[in-house]
């Protein structure tokens, strides 16, 4: 990686964790500068606009969480921890979440609803992809007999990232995990209640 490819990196990894903290509209080229110690003239020798940069840190922060899920996933054998290891991640949201300011797309999505399409777009890819992941893990568990076979993996995976979504932003808003832990302790029952094919091991 050059030296140029190493500071256009920096710049979108800082302005990545500012955009999650403050918002796309909370944070000015001004921040994005005492944030990476660039001044403007640097900036624009790597982006067009802020509007790049932020495309650009919203694709390295969700790829970031999105390693993570994939790590924690890829460390279990059955289609039940595959699910759990999701809420797992997040299980400590409000002291050290998988990036900071919390959910990438949970944030872009409530701001940027109406605000700024093409970041929009960018969290419904996310969304979208995020429930292809889960959809395939429930498909997985019912092929393979460990989940019922007349279950909706649709139905599941939006209830999944809807529960895991929810959990995020109240345990974010009251500023402890009661919620995260309560729900994921909540969807464990659910999934050995009403997914399982049989009764799980004691």
């Amino acid at each position: 990686m050059t030296k140029g490819e190493q500071t256009r990196q920096f710049i979108i990894m800082k302005s990545a964790e500012l955009f999650n903290q403050r918002g796309f509209a909370g944070s000015s080229l001004s921040d994005i500068t005492l944030a990476t110690g660039i001044k403007k003239g640097g900036l624009y020798r790597h982006f067009t606009s802020k509007d790049e940069i932020a495309v650009e840190a919203y694709n390295y922060a969700s790829q970031v969480v999105g390693g993570k899920f994939a790590a924690a996933i890829e460390q279990e054998t059955t289609a039940y921890d595959k699910l759990m290891a999701y809420f797992h991640v997040y299980k400590n949201v409000t002291n050290e979440p998988p990036f900071i300011g919390g959910c990438p797309m949970q944030n872009t999505a409530v701001e940027c609803d109406d605000a700024h399409p093409l970041l929009r777009l960018k969290a419904q890819e996310s969304s979208s992809a995020t429930l292809k992941s889960i959809r395939e893990i429930v498909q997985d568990g019912i092929n393979s007999g460990e989940f019922r076979s007349d279950l909706d993996p649709d139905a599941v995976a939006s209830f999944t990232l809807s529960l895991l979504e929810g959990s995020i932003m109240l345990s974010k808003l009251e500023g402890t995990n009661n919620h995260m832990q309560l729900n994921l302790a909540n969807y464990s029952n659910y999934l050995k209640m009403f997914c399982l094919k049989d009764h799980p091991p004691a």
